[in-house]
C-alpha cells in the first residue's frame, strides 16, 4: 500500500466523516420538527368570508365570548369549551339538503372521539326562532347526540349570525342578522384550546372528515 497516498487521503476522509455526521444530524432535526396547523386570522381568509369590521386584522383573532342554549335548555358559553378543541358548524333542523350529510359526518366524528375528553362539538341553529329547545332535543335524540360532548344550540339570531360572520368566517353572504337574513353553509371549523381557528372543512365530504382527524392529531401534539 502507498503510505504517502494514505496519509494524503486522511484529511479528505475526516472531512467526509464530519460532513456525513453534520448532514445526518440536520436531516433528523428536520424530520423531528412537528408539523403544525396554520393559525387563521382574517387577513388569511377569502375576503368574501370576512366581515368588514375585522377584515384587516392580521393577528390574535379568536372566537368571541358567546352565550347560547343547548338541547337540554342549558346555558352554553365559551367557558363550556374552555381548554377544549372543538368543531363548530351552522345548521337548521328542517334542512333537507346539506345538513343531512353534515349531521351524519358530525355524529361519526362524535363517535370517533367519544372517549377523548379534549374534543367537543358545537352546532348553531341558523333558524333559532323555529329551533326551540324542545325541537333541538328531538333532533338531538334522532342524531344520537351525546350530552356534554355535542351541544346543539339556539339563541338570539343576531348573536349567532355575528358569530358566523365575524368569528368563524363560515359564510360568504353579507347580512345584518335581522328577520329577513338567512345563512346556509356546509363549513366545519376547527377551533383550538386558545379559541383560535385552525382549519376549515366541507362538512358534507367524507374525505374532509379524514382530514379533520389528521389535523386534530397534529393539534393535540401541540398540547402534549
Amino acid at each position: 500500500m502507498d503510505l504517502g497516498f494514505f496519509k494524503k487521503s486522511i484529511p479528505t476522509l475526516r472531512f467526509l466523516v464530519v460532513f456525513s455526521i453534520v448532514g445526518i444530524t440536520v436531516f433528523y432535526q428536520l424530520m423531528s420538527q412537528e408539523e403544525r396547523l396554520k393559525i387563521y386570522n382574517p387577513i388569511d381568509i377569502n375576503p368574501r368570508l370576512v366581515d368588514i369590521s375585522v377584515k384587516n386584522l392580521k393577528k390574535n383573532h379568536s372566537i368571541s365570548d358567546f352565550e347560547l342554549t343547548n338541547q337540554n335548555g342549558k346555558k352554553i358559553t365559551n367557558t363550556t369549551y374552555e381548554n377544549k378543541i372543538y368543531i363548530a358548524d351552522f345548521f337548521f333542523t328542517r334542512c333537507q339538503t346539506i345538513c343531512i350529510s353534515m349531521a351524519y359526518n358530525m355524529s361519526e366524528l362524535q363517535e370517533y372521539y367519544k372517549d377523548d375528553n379534549d374534543i367537543m362539538f358545537l352546532s348553531h341553529s341558523v333558524t333559532p326562532t323555529i329551533d326551540s329547545v324542545s325541537v333541538l332535543k328531538e333532533y338531538a335524540i334522532k342524531k344520537g347526540v351525546i350530552d356534554g360532548k355535542w351541544n346543539i344550540t339556539t339563541g338570539p339570531k343576531s348573536h349567532i349570525y355575528d358569530l358566523a360572520r365575524k368569528n368563524y368566517f363560515a359564510v360568504l353572504d353579507e347580512g345584518s342578522g335581522d328577520e329577513n337574513d338567512f345563512i346556509h353553509t356546509e363549513q366545519f371549523v376547527l377551533i383550538d384550546k386558545e379559541r383560535r381557528i385552525r382549519g376549515f372543512y366541507d362538512g358534507t365530504e367524507k374525505e374532509d372528515m379524514n382530514t379533520i382527524k389528521n389535523d386534530i392529531a397534529i393539534l393535540k401534539r401541540e398540547y402534549n
